[in-house]
């Protein structure tokens, strides 16, 4: 049942203005237009308060919505929809109109509101996000760096498996500062001087250009900056996730796969597990799920729906890697039979979803993860063989029992004796 709004404010909120209409159910609209300024704001809740209206509405557009929720919600009940839901619902002319809309929408019940979490947590949140950034950007330099030595055929990375470890470091540090090759080398751990002695003389007794040299010094002082904040940045959404939810670090910690970073991202994207109803809806809301397009009795599903936080996808997906990859445990086994049915990339997504629901599941019910299989308990990996059929609506009931009766003939063969 639709609720007995009366009056209702929409906002059409932008990075430098809001679009503001107050909609009756008669009919009766005013607009008006605010800047996003601290004056603004404080214009647009009087005005908002003025006409008395019973709930506000707007799009969750970038982190634009914030400031408006936070000022509004502790007054009167503030509906932040999703984008894409109200843009399908109205279509989009002008900034008056599309408010207009909003106000609309908001007036007959029809914005599902989206998950609004308390402000500790959503910096806690912008926390975490800007270490995922600061990483990112780290990345990239790194790949600058090896860039800058591949140009000079200086190939650090054919002989050591990380050119940013503790040898690495110290090899391109020296090089900076124009020490010799023996005193390089001497400042090598004893068993990579002399596994790789020959290969290291030969490579640094090369000479990097002067343009090189001081693209180098640049990127290697951003590296140890961004490694200090990184550190640092850790640190604190380690200790904030440990104080504030230890129980559920604890059980996340517990499931193959999931580190300290994976769990405090899920800690930090999700919140509250216990707002879902299910591991499916909490699936659902990480856009994880397949797209369902349904019509009569036709059932098409699609790619996976990517609604809800990139983040918090783009992490489950390593931490089903890193599941995959484990021994001797039932989300392996579970994988690899994936694996050979629907493939390797798909069988990846599909032990994201597992593993989320796992997670609701074990996190709702206070349990830790216990995998049923022991070291000396685990079956023997199986291989399973499938049989590819062409299919195609164009066949006829003959062609098709031809089929049948060779991959019948094909089975017989593999296995001549069967059960």
């Amino acid at each position: 049942m639709p609720p007995d709004y009366q009056v209702a404010a929409g906002l059409d909120v932008h990075k430098k203005f809001i679009q503001g209409t107050i909609l009756w159910l008669n009919g009766t609209k005013i607009q008006q237009k605010f800047p996003r300024t601290p004056d603004g704001l404080l214009g647009l809740k009087d005005w908002i308060f003025e006409y008395k209206c019973d709930v506000v509405a707007c799009e969750s557009t970038s982190d634009y919505w914030v400031c408006v929720y936070d000022l509004l919600d502790d007054r009167v009940p503030v509906i932040v929809g999703n984008a894409a839901d109200i843009k399908t619902l109205a279509h989009k002319k002008t900034d008056k109109i599309d408010s207009e809309m909003i106000a609309l929408l908001a007036l007959k019940g029809m914005i599902a509101p989206s998950r609004v979490m308390p402000r500790s947590h959503r910096d806690f949140r912008k926390l975490v996000r800007l270490r995922h950034f600061l990483v990112r950007k780290r990345t990239d330099i790194k790949n600058r760096i090896h860039s800058i030595l591949d140009g000079e055929l200086f190939h650090l990375s054919r002989i050591l498996t990380d050119i940013f470890g503790a040898s690495g470091k110290r090899i391109l540090q020296g090089i900076l500062e124009g020490a010799s090759v023996d005193d390089i080398l001497r400042s090598l751990p004893p068993h990579v001087r002399e596994r790789k002695k020959v290969e290291l003389h030969d490579l640094l007794n090369q000479t990097l250009s002067q343009g090189a040299l001081m693209q180098l010094g640049h990127c290697l002082r951003v590296v140890k900056q961004l490694d200090t904040e990184i550190e640092r940045i850790t640190d604190e959404v380690h200790a904030y996730a440990v104080q504030k939810y230890p129980r559920e670090y604890q059980i996340l910690t517990s499931v193959p796969g999931i580190g300290t970073i994976a769990a405090i991202t899920l800690l930090a994207e999700i919140g509250d597990f216990k707002e879902f109803l299910s591991g499916d809806r909490l699936a659902s809301w990480i856009g994880i799920v397949p797209k369902v397009y349904q019509s009569a009795n036709h059932v098409v599903k699609r790619s996976i729906t990517k609604r809800g936080s990139r983040l918090a996808r783009w992490i489950l997906i390593q931490v089903a890697h890193a599941a995959a990859r484990t021994r001797n445990t039932v989300l392996r086994d579970w994988y690899e039979m994936k694996k050979a049915v629907i493939g390797t990339g798909k069988a990846i997504v599909g032990l994201a979803r597992k593993m989320i629901t796992i997670i609701w599941h074990l996190i709702v019910n206070n349990e830790e993860y216990v995998d049923k299989y022991t070291e000396s308990e685990s079956p023997k990996p199986q291989k399973m063989h499938t049989i590819r059929i062409p299919a195609s609506p164009n066949y006829t009931l003959e062609e098709v029992l031809t089929l049948l009766t060779d991959a019948l003939g094909f089975l017989k063969k593999r296995d001549p004796d069967p059960i």
